[in-house]
């Protein structure tokens, strides 16, 4: 399909009224700018100049961003260490619009950065600093009390899931239970390697190297046509299965994205993107939109549709990047400017 203008902004004018609640693993991002003219007499790595240094929210912080950048309105639940990047990380959502009363924040934990080094447009390397937390019963039940009132207040959910702690079968069950009695949609973002049963979701949103390792298939490399990649089909089908879901968009990276519903043949959304300077939190960009979109009334191929264009002007941004509701209609308007 093609999805007109009229249509696209009439969306994005909803997304004002709409409520959404992302659940999963917070993180800092921290960027490092600088350039490089020589080599470390220390050992053969580039020294960088650093000439500016910004942090911005990631990981499941990001996509509660990219919902308030595109006009929506947005809440975050997930673990803070209480110590400075956690201030920090808060402090950067609070000044964004998101709502952080599910940010538990307690003494024992250190909060995820990442750290990236980027001279000349180029990522020389990245620092994460992470240590895994362990919840006491009580910091659970108090997440879980926490977690079922932000869920009576959304208009839907994403699950966005690293694998660091947050993502639970516990929470994964509340927010299943909840959403399914308030008819709200749920969208996955999923972490290969981390199975947990997540029957009865609207969305899931794997790249291609996830959905093959969640369906425990090696990847023969991609086909020119995704809607001829046997092997594509083959994985839709064992995810579409496995996780009971309604839709599965598979992102394919240059190639688009690769579109799976129940009783429906599968269709290919190819990339809007006009220039990649850096893909950093595109798939972010896509569930963000994509749950947004059908909390706001869209059908499924219109969601895919709308996040394909966002994932298409964020790509062409350096860092952890959003789109506003203004540079996707421009997008769709000039798609070659």
């Amino acid at each position: 399909m093609r999805l007109s203008q009229k249509r696209a902004a009439a969306l994005l004018q909803a997304f004002k009224r709409r409520r959404i609640l992302v659940v999963g693993d917070l993180m800092l991002d921290r960027f490092v700018y600088g350039s490089v003219s020589r080599i470390s007499p220390e050992a053969p790595v580039p020294v960088v100049r650093v000439e500016k240094e910004t942090s911005m929210p990631g990981g499941a912080s990001n996509v509660a961003c990219n919902i308030r950048s595109l006009g929506g309105q947005a809440a975050v639940a997930g673990l803070l260490g209480k110590d400075p990047s956690g201030v920090e990380l808060r402090w950067l959502l609070t000044h964004s619009q998101v709502d952080v009363e599910c940010a538990m924040m307690f003494a024992g934990a250190n909060t995820i950065v990442k750290e990236r080094i980027i001279a000349e447009r180029q990522q020389v390397v990245r620092v994460d600093f992470e240590r895994g937390a362990v919840w006491t019963e009580r910091q659970r039940e108090k997440f879980l009390a926490l977690l079922a009132i932000e869920l009576d207040k959304a208009d839907g959910v994403v699950l966005e899931d690293y694998g660091k702690g947050a993502i639970t079968q516990p929470v994964v069950d509340l927010v299943l239970k909840i959403a399914q009695s308030r008819n709200i949609p749920v969208g996955l973002d999923p972490k290969d390697g981390h199975d947990l049963n997540f029957k009865g979701i609207t969305l899931a949103t794997p790249n291609r190297k996830e959905a093959f390792a969640i369906a425990g298939l090696p990847d023969p490399g991609a086909r020119e046509n995704p809607l001829s990649d046997k092997a594509l089909q083959r994985v839709g089908q064992i995810l579409l299965e496995k996780w009971e879901c309604q839709n599965l968009a598979i992102t394919l990276g240059p190639q688009g994205m690769y579109l799976v519903s129940p009783g429906r043949k599968p269709r290919h959304a190819p990339t809007r993107a006009r220039e990649v300077f850096d893909v950093i939190g595109a798939g972010d960009t896509v569930i963000a939109t994509s749950v947004t979109a059908l909390a706001s009334g869209a059908t499924f191929a219109e969601s895919a549709e709308l996040a394909n264009i966002a994932a298409g002007v964020v790509v062409g941004k350096l860092g952890t990047a959003t789109c506003t509701p203004q540079e996707l209609l421009n997008h769709m308007r000039n798609p070659k400017s």
